[in-house]
């Protein structure tokens, strides 16, 4: 039984690649001017210099916004993101979340539980997030409306570096599901059920 098309499988995976990079080149435009007091350990960034660092940063900037709108519209024509992710109901999102803390949660591979539906939808969130606040703060000045709908370039800074971080928290702990349950990365592979 296929349950991820081949549509979103490929988008998957160029977000992996574009996530990867844009996340490992910020990290190093990050050190250039930090906003906190640390730094990233430079073997964790991309682009050994800043300007190598935008470059990468820019280029998959591309990718990701681009891979972004053409899963956004697949999912929304084909009913996918209908199908998969929607509704939300606090009812059944504290029911499985409960569960889970219990570690008493059902898998399923055919189908999302209430927790991996509302995760997926914020990760969607804080993708478009970042990518809004990244155009702000790429073009302050050609982009003043979408800067200061972010209360300006520094905020908009902060904005694109906290997405950042709950991008990063959803890929770990994705990550470590992943592990935990190998089995359940075959639908990402092949489509089918596990």
């Amino acid at each position: 039984m296929q349950v991820l098309p081949l549509a979103v499988r490929i988008a998957h995976w160029i977000n992996a690649v574009a996530m990867a990079v844009m996340i490992a080149s910020g990290w190093r435009i990050y050190n250039a001017s930090p906003l906190f007091d640390f730094v990233f350990p430079a073997w964790l960034t991309l682009g050994d210099w800043l300007g190598g660092a935008l470059a990468w940063h820019f280029a998959a900037m591309w990718l990701l916004a681009g891979n972004f709108a053409i899963y956004l519209g697949y999912g929304w024509t084909s009913g996918h993101i209908a199908r998969r992710l929607l509704p939300l109901r606090p009812r059944e999102i504290w029911r499985d979340a409960t569960l889970a803390l219990r570690f008493r949660l059902p898998h399923d591979g055919a189908q999302y539980n209430a927790v991996q539906r509302l995760l997926y939808v914020l990760a969607g969130c804080g993708t478009g997030l970042a990518i809004l606040s990244g155009l702000a703060i790429w073009k302050p000045v050609q982009l003043y409306t979408l800067s200061m709908m972010f209360g300006g370039y520094e905020m908009a800074r902060r904005v694109h570096f906290l997405a950042m971080a709950c991008i990063v928290g959803f890929i770990a702990v994705h990550l470590v599901l992943v592990a935990i349950v190998p089995r359940a990365l075959r639908p990402m592979i092949t489509g089918r059920a596990i």
